[in-house]
């Protein structure tokens, strides 16, 4: 095992390198696009609903490497330093990036899972013998009305669409993965909230995840984070440390 550094200040190492150069390359490149062409990167790589015509297999990965704006791109990628350096010191390179794509990739599948549930709880309000109809045409054209800057009038409809057709973007769920991993392996290493107020990383995990869903569980309208994806990147990576443990301590019973 190599050696590795509770500070989390000690350089890039290989993976972490790489991933934040990605992710600024991607930001970069969108950025650009927007601007120059006006076409939005986050409508092709972006994770679209299952069942969205825009869906395709590999925005299950491709959407975690591409962030709204500078601020959501500072804090996921100041955290992917921060608790990325040391636990890649503390797995190697290959063990980490795999904890970070499944943290990600398990992130997507439990937003896609929520959205399924948000989606049959309103399909409920829909005349029975018109609601596959409905959706159907929902998925198909829903998008291309929202990329005009309008929606359906009907409140049901338009929540629908939003649902079926808004892209989530980011690398917060595999982020919040790394976040669980630190609190299971370091319970007791003091992280300091706004720079200032010290908290012990089991504490600040376990009061972190129940914000998360509480917040999630509210459903604002005004609210545009994903969180059951942040706490999708955090069961994720409990289920995958938890399995990792077993099987090892498995290899030196007799």
């Amino acid at each position: 095992m190599s050696n590795y550094s509770l500070s989390g200040f000690s350089g890039l190492t290989p993976v972490v390198k790489n991933l934040l150069i990605l992710n600024v390359a991607l930001f970069a490149i969108d950025v650009a696009l927007r601007m120059t062409s006006g076409f939005d990167l986050t409508h092709l790589l972006g994770l679209h609903y299952i069942t969205a015509a825009e869906f395709k297999p590999i925005q299950l990965l491709s959407y975690m490497f591409l962030h709204a704006g500078i601020n959501h791109i500072f804090f996921n990628m100041f955290a992917l330093w921060m608790f990325g350096t040391i636990l890649e010191q503390f797995w190697g390179a290959k063990r980490f990036f795999i904890f970070y794509m499944v943290c990600g990739i398990g992130a997507a599948l439990v937003q896609m899972l929520v959205a399924y549930f948000r989606i049959q709880s309103l399909s409920a309000g829909l005349p029975p013998e018109q609601s596959a109809e409905i959706l159907q045409k929902l998925c198909s054209d829903g998008g291309h009305i929202l990329m005009q800057g309008k929606n359906y009038a009907d409140a049901t409809l338009g929540q629908l669409n939003l649902i079926i057709h808004t892209p989530t973007i980011g690398a917060s769920g595999a982020v919040f993965g790394l976040l669980m991993a630190f609190g299971m392996l370091f319970p007791n290493a003091y992280l300091y909230i706004f720079f200032a107020i010290p908290m012990k990383a089991k504490y600040f995990v376990i009061l972190y995840g129940a914000l998360e869903l509480f917040l999630g569980m509210r459903n604002s309208a005004s609210d545009n984070v994903a969180h059951f994806a942040h706490l999708g990147g955090m069961i994720f990576a409990f289920i995958l440390i938890m399995w990792w443990r077993k099987n090892e301590k498995s290899r030196y019973e007799i």
